[in-house]
């Protein structure tokens, strides 16, 4: 028998760390190559970890809610033949050192878990560093001595910190173990170090909810953008009655042939890839001391789920026509709301489309999607009184078209003239102009 480690895999090219969501197996369980043994969410996707190896699970070395770093090892699996010699005589020899080594009584709860320093997690150690905990003091409750989450919330909570330099303080607990829970010096700097949590009171009847590593990314994605990214805006009110028309006129039609939804959010896509076309600039991103202007048209999409924000993306937009947009659009959805989107799905975008108006937005600053350049709000399609050319009033399906750019990259004129381009497209879009296949 051997024993073999599976570890956090790469779920993406731009992909560091994932998070275990979900264990799907135990320790004991029977596995075999390619099984999946556990759910992993990412800054991207959430995905099934399947098994490299057939075997029994001996030991779950990362808990459910932690981010590890691609690498990281994650489960241990004991398989059939393989030599496990060297990986059961490394902890023997530790504990003969630390035996052997008497001048370090005072860490006796450290000894315990000597063997295991090497796998504190990554959610542990980045706790134990925005609170300034020592964790050679901290006596973990994981399998084997292991410190988890849990352990480090508990001393937060306590307000007794463990510093590196506090070597007293492990036998002040050990002489009196009434004393430590009542230092009254040490939580000021804990509540300093907290600050975002300490300026929160929390009431009875507040819920607290965990942020996920989907928001987390969303985040800190959304700051990054804000803080390098000179945001500047601009919006444009289109007609559309004959699109609508157009639309109305093909919707049932198209979808007993087809099998899914012919919406208008398909045409405004179709439209801004095409005006893409024409005004590269857009399609562009900034890269510190070069503008790198993309030669393919991939369009993100916005798709949101009930707490988060996915971005999938159309790939050459431009070559595609009104209904293969639509497909791909009723995919990429269907994909966000099943949880089966993948790293691929998310990657290579250019420009962002974003379909604002579903939830009935008439007008909105979209934060760009970084590092692109741009994002289009495509707003609600209302009904409003319009002064037409002959002076006369009529109704009209209107909507605004909202854009933000990164004023690094572009500059209003270009802009303008690319919405402009994009209204003169839909505007012209009818039965005798247009085909949707």
């Amino acid at each position: 028998m051997g024993i073999e480690n599976m570890k956090m895999p790469q779920l993406g090219e731009s992909v560091t760390e994932g998070t275990i969501s979900k264990w799907l197996v135990s320790p004991g369980d029977t596995v075999n190559k390619y099984d999946p043994i556990a759910e992993v969410q990412t800054d991207k996707v959430n995905a099934e970890v399947p098994s490299s190896f057939t075997g029994t699970i001996k030991e779950l070395i990362a808990e459910e809610g932690d981010t590890l770093e691609v690498g990281e090892i994650i489960c241990s699996i004991e398989i059939e033949g393989g030599a496990s010699a060297p990986a059961e005589e490394a902890p023997k020899e530790e504990p003969k050192k630390s035996a052997e080594a008497p001048a370090a009584p005072k860490s006796k709860a450290p000894a315990k878990d000597s063997g295991n320093k090497a796998r504190y997690s990554p959610a542990v150690l980045k706790l134990s560093q925005e609170h300034d905990i020592d964790l050679d003091q901290v006596e973990g409750t994981g399998n084997g001595g292991r410190i988890t989450r849990k352990d480090l919330k508990k001393i937060i909570e306590s307000g007794s910190i463990p510093k590196a330099g506090d070597a007293p303080a492990p036998k002040a607990e050990a002489s009196a173990p009434q004393q430590a829970p009542v230092k009254e010096t040490a939580p000021a700097q804990p509540a300093n170090q907290a600050a975002p949590a300490a300026n929160i009171p929390v009431v009875p009847g507040d819920i607290e909810i965990p942020v996920s590593g989907i928001r987390k990314a969303i985040a800190s994605n959304m700051v990054r953008s804000k803080h390098e990214a000179p945001h500047a805006w601009t919006m444009m009110e289109v007609d559309v009655t004959n699109l609508v028309d157009y639309r109305n006129s093909l919707k049932t039609e198209f979808k007993q042939r087809e099998g899914f939804n012919l919406t208008f959010f398909a045409f405004f896509v179709k439209a801004v890839a095409q005006a893409l076309k024409e005004y590269p600039q857009i399609n562009s991103m900034w890269a510190g001391d070069k503008i790198v202007q993309k030669k393919d048209i991939n369009l993100s999409i916005a798709v949101a789920t009930d707490d988060a924000l996915y971005v999938p993306v159309i790939k050459n937009a431009d070559e595609k026509t009104i209904k293969g947009i639509a497909r791909e659009i009723t995919e990429l959805a269907g994909k966000v709301r099943s949880g089966k989107l993948t790293s691929q799905d998310m990657q290579g975008g250019t420009f962002t489309v974003n379909n604002t108006g579903s939830f009935g937005s008439v007008q909105s600053m979209g934060i760009i999607n970084y590092p692109q350049a741009a994002i289009l709000q495509v707003e609600s399609i209302v009904k409003r009184p319009v002064v037409m050319n002959n002076g006369m009033i009529a109704v009209r399906d209107m909507v605004n078209l909202c854009m933000s750019l990164d004023h690094r990259v572009l500059d209003g004129l270009v802009c303008g003239r690319f919405l402009q381009r994009v209204k003169e497209i839909l505007e012209n879009t009818s039965k005798e102009n247009t085909s949707v296949y």
